[in-house]
């Protein structure tokens, strides 16, 4: 049997290794406010984007090669430029982001794209806001 100064010992040594771990899976801050809550390793296969209203996507891989993503990405590197220790932040709100997701599971983005970028450029408008709740109803 183990002696009580053993056992707390052998604790205090299993918390700092544990401590150790999640600072190394955390990526580094550049004195912003944190985009999200957690800040855990997406799965393989996986990658991790932010919207402009710092929400968490998780996206699989194959969405890199939609033309429309690719869009939204070249966008993201005019307006932010390439982030070398952040997150990939997007141009455009969560709400968008929702919709362009369900668009391209539909396999429809194709059809959309060119209406879909000139209201992804304006979508902190009232209007435009409110006509893409409408249509994120229909997906």
């Amino acid at each position: 049997m183990i002696s009580a100064k053993k056992l707390i010992k052998l604790a205090k040594k299993w918390r700092k290794y544990t401590a150790l771990q999640r600072r190394r899976i955390s990526f580094n801050h550049d004195g912003r406010e944190s985009c999200c809550t957690s800040l855990s390793v997406v799965d393989k296969g996986h990658f991790a984007v932010y919207t402009a209203d710092h929400r968490r996507f998780v996206l699989p891989l194959a969405y890199l090669n939609n033309s429309l993503f690719r869009q939204l990405l070249k966008m993201s590197e005019e307006e932010y430029g390439l982030p070398s220790n952040g997150p990939i932040i997007l141009p455009c709100d969560s709400l968008f982001m929702d919709y362009a997701i369900c668009l391209i599971r539909q396999g429809r983005a194709g059809d959309f794209q060119e209406d879909f970028l000139v209201r992804s450029r304006c979508s902190s408008s009232c209007l435009v806001e409110g006509q893409m709740k409408q249509q994120l109803l229909i997906c």
